[in-house]
């Protein structure tokens, strides 16, 4: 499954990123704890470039607390300062101001030496579409400024907006890159909510998410939808058949479908990780980045 997604306003938005760089001290750049590596937009290391830049892992209280750890020190590890979120925590600003000041202590302490008058931290918020950028910068902020919606493609302009004495923050649309090159890459992404459910086949998603979870998590579909262990460890197609028969949904598998990927998103099997860190070849072998 080759995915193609570039809507015009997101080509606008690149654009306008590379434009507003020289306005911030640092870019926030959101991932979805549950797959961080997916969930990143590689257009955005040539975008960015040397520009400081902290990692929020944001949905970590979705995604598998292991996996988490391992993905924030392979950022670290990168040279980039990370911070796991929980947008809906009320911590999560204190967590993100005081790793965004730790990551621009060099630059703070220069323009106290210089005798500079200290002001507000200038952010831009960067991410790919449903990552919970809306939601943690209206978190931030203290109030409902950003539109947030648990679909991609809500946010379409940028915006300032103001975190106490201590951030501004600029806000940016999702950008996604133009084409899904590693067809799991897509399937991960849409799994999650990532992409309109228009552009892919549901039975597709949750045949991938069926086979994910009895491979990595094996005893939760069993239990969500009473199967047998004989029945979880067919293949997922088989699996599905049976969950839309069970459910008393006939041979309806599109309404089936829908459900194991609706459930997935809700967490009603638990919290997961897509991205395996021992799978995913990092680790070894990667490039610094100068803050």
């Amino acid at each position: 499954m080759t995915i193609q997604w570039f809507p015009g306003h997101m080509a606008k938005a690149k654009r306008e990123v590379s434009e507003k760089l020289k306005f911030v001290d640092i870019v926030f750049e959101l991932v979805d704890a549950r797959l961080p590596l997916s969930s990143r937009n590689p257009l955005l290391d040539q975008i960015l470039q040397q520009k400081p830049r902290l990692v929020i892992l944001n949905k970590a209280d979705l995604a598998d607390p292991q996996q988490t750890r391992l993905w924030q020190g392979y950022f670290e590890s990168l040279g980039f300062a990370a911070v796991t979120v929980n947008a809906h925590d009320s911590s999560a600003t204190k967590r993100v101001i005081q790793a965004a000041k730790l990551a621009l202590k060099e630059k703070i302490a220069r323009d106290k030496a210089r005798g500079l008058k200290p002001r507000s931290i200038r952010a831009m918020v960067v991410g790919i579409p449903n990552v919970g950028k809306s939601t943690l910068m209206n978190r931030l902020v203290g109030k409902k400024i950003a539109q947030t919606g648990n679909k991609p493609g809500v946010t379409k302009g940028q915006q300032w907006l103001r975190s106490g004495t201590d951030l501004e923050l600029l806000d940016t649309p999702g950008i996604l890159w133009p084409k899904f090159e590693d067809p799991d890459v897509g399937k991960k992404l849409a799994l999650t909510g990532a992409i309109k459910d228009q552009l892919l086949h549901l039975d597709d998603i949750a045949i991938f998410g069926l086979d994910f979870f009895a491979r990595y998590y094996p005893g939760r579909i069993s239990q969500r939808y009473r199967l047998t262990e004989a029945e979880e460890a067919l293949p997922a197609v088989e699996m599905l058949m049976l969950i839309t028969e069970k459910r008393g949904y006939k041979d309806d598998y599109d309404r089936g479908s829908e459900l194991v990927v609706v459930e997935v998103r809700q967490n009603k099997l638990g919290s997961f990780t897509l991205d395996r860190y021992e799978e995913m070849g990092v680790g070894s072998g990667e490039t610094r980045v100068d803050k």
